[in-house]
């Protein structure tokens, strides 16, 4: 099937799935779904979409195969029965998992005969088919140059970050780290500020000056981890450690569930002991970077 025609497919049509077909529907694709609960297609049928019978029927009727799945073993529950059909497909699988298993996902791909472009999206369903969002893709260039204009439909910008079919999710991980460790330092916040009689509204101004301060200190710091410099010049790990102590204190004399500053706490101890009361707090990515045995 020539891969200038304008078709896709899309398999799994949970909220973010639903978007896509929605936003390919949009610019005038013809768009085949599956789904394994089959009433979810019902609106984008209506749409005009087409529904599938089964996996195999809805695999080819496209070149171009997106998958937004739970997981990668959602991906092998799914496609594992059809796998005579995945010959010639491209995979865009857009599934959330580990870059270890991005990987197994490629070359299980490979060895029956479709091509597997990894994706990250940065964006929730809400931002799906917006020229300003944007998606990580690592794979094979060639196929996302091929397929990069059917790619923009669902993000206006694309992002190619190498052949490597892992580096798509691992960055996609790195910012699931971060959104999801912020967004629980806000709950976090919100829960003392109840515990006082303030509400979410009340810290709101203050909760955005925090976090909008946060890319300075992003890019003050990285230059110096890169060059694995943690001199105590701007700030000490022993002052750290008072501060997340009082943090845990005031936690604790709330009432407030403690377990999330505990563990910030119990991170800047480990430095402590580690000998870098002296060192930056930015020495604490040596430990980081490392498990404990």
């Amino acid at each position: 099937m020539s891969s200038t025609k304008q078709s896709v497919t899309v398999i799994g049509l949970g909220p973010m799935g639903q978007a896509m077909v929605g936003a390919f529907l949009d610019r005038g694709y013809d768009v085949t779904v599956w789904n394994r609960t089959a009433s979810r297609a019902d609106a984008l049928v209506a749409r005009g979409a087409v529904l599938a019978p089964n996996v195999k029927d809805a695999l080819a009727s496209s070149e171009l195969v997106i998958l937004s799945l739970t997981d990668y073993d959602a991906v092998y529950a799914t496609l594992e029965p059809a796998s005579d059909a995945l010959a010639g497909r491209i995979l865009v699988n857009l599934s959330s998992d580990t870059p270890e298993k991005a990987r197994a996902a490629a070359r299980w791909a490979a060895e029956r005969g479709a091509v597997q472009l990894t994706g990250g999206v940065t964006v929730p369903p809400s931002g799906i088919g917006q020229a300003e969002s944007s998606t990580f893709y690592s794979g094979p260039r060639e196929v996302f140059d091929r397929h990069r204009p059917a790619l923009e439909v669902i993000t206006g910008r694309t992002d190619h970050r190498g052949e490597d079919p892992g580096l798509a999710a691992l960055l996609y991980q790195i910012g699931m780290v971060m959104f999801w460790t912020s967004m629980l330092s806000y709950w976090q916040a919100v829960a003392l500020a109840g515990a006082n009689g303030l509400t979410a509204s009340d810290i709101l101004p203050h909760a955005v000056e925090t976090a909008n301060s946060l890319p300075g200190f992003f890019s003050f710091y990285a230059g110096r981890i890169d060059a694995g410099e943690h001199m105590g010049d701007v700030d000490r790990l022993a002052m750290g450690m008072a501060s997340v102590e009082h943090v845990l204190h005031t936690h604790a004399d709330a009432g407030v569930d403690t377990a999330l500053p505990a563990a910030v706490a119990d991170l800047f101890r480990r430095g402590m002991d580690a000998g870098h009361a002296e060192d930056s707090f930015s020495s604490l990515v040596k430990l980081m970077t490392k498990a404990e045995a």
